[in-house]
Parts: structure tokens; sequence; C-alpha cells
């Protein structure tokens, strides 16, 4: 037996030799395009994208976060979260103001209407959990896993 017969079976593959259904990057990336057809709907109905509902369920947890805190939490660049920051305050639902400690920051707190979104968004959880078919134990379980696989990618990204 040689050291690649006896090695890492993913060094013995070579490009074709598995099929598209059966590539990791693929059942994530197809997943996600099916999670976002589920949420069409429900978001539609509060008038936000699905980027912007992420932002907002992370101020709904936690009121008057900094921009860069609001893009790690969501894994987005600064430049990506501030233009979308912006269409929620367009939308009245958030203020951003200059931090007290350091004017160079900027802080993210949610006006009333914005608070009061959170109420439209009650049944996403079931809707989502029972689209998914899954139990909401093997759901939990899949979350953590995802989180794990995608902490150890952006810890292993070049």
């Amino acid at each position: 037996m040689t050291d690649t017969q006896a090695g890492n079976p993913a060094q013995q593959l070579k490009p074709g030799d598995i099929p598209l259904s059966q590539f990791l990057c693929f059942a994530l990336y197809s997943a996600n395009h099916a999670m976002h057809r589920v949420y069409k709907p429900l978001l539609q109905k509060i008038g936000l994208t699905y980027p912007q509902y992420l932002a907002m369920v992370a101020l709904w947890a936690q009121d008057g976060q900094l921009v860069g805190e609001i893009g790690a939490r969501l894994h987005l660049e600064s430049n990506t979260v501030t233009p979308l920051l912006k269409r929620l305050e367009s939308l009245g639902l958030v203020t951003r103001v200059r931090d007290d400690k350091d004017e160079r920051q900027v802080r993210i707190r949610l006006t009333e209407k914005g608070t009061a979104l959170k109420e439209d968004t009650t049944d996403f959880a079931s809707c989502i959990l029972a689209a998914s078919g899954l139990s909401l134990d093997d759901v939990k379980d899949l979350q953590v896993r995802i989180a794990a696989l995608r902490d150890n990618l952006l810890e292993n990204a070049a």
C-alpha cells in the first residue's frame, strides 16, 4: 500500500471523481438558496431584504451596537454593512449616531418603528422550522455544526 492509498482519502480524488450532488459547497449553496425562497414571502410582508432582517435581529438582541460590531456578528465588511444600515435608517427603523466616547465610531439605535417591527416576525421561526422538515433538536444540532464549519473555514481561509 502506498502512502497515497493509506493517506487522506481526499488526496486520492481527481477532478470529476465526485458528482456535483456530493459537493459539500454545493449542498450549502443550494440549501442557502432554498432557505431564501422560504424567507422571501415572510420578508416581503415586512419590507426587508434578508441581510436587513439579519441586522434587525442583531439589533433586537442588543440595541445600540457599533457598526463594526454588527458587521462582525453578520460576518460582513463595513463597506457592505454601512449601506445596509443607511437603508434601514431611510426606512425609519434605526438611527445612526456618532459614539459619545469615540466620534469616529457610529452607533446604531432602533427607533420605535424598528422595535415594533419585531412583533411582525414572531412566526418566522415556526415557519422556517416547519419548512425544514426537521425537529427542533435536529435544527439546533445542524446550526451548531454549520457554525463550526464556517468558523473552521474562516480560520483556514487564505
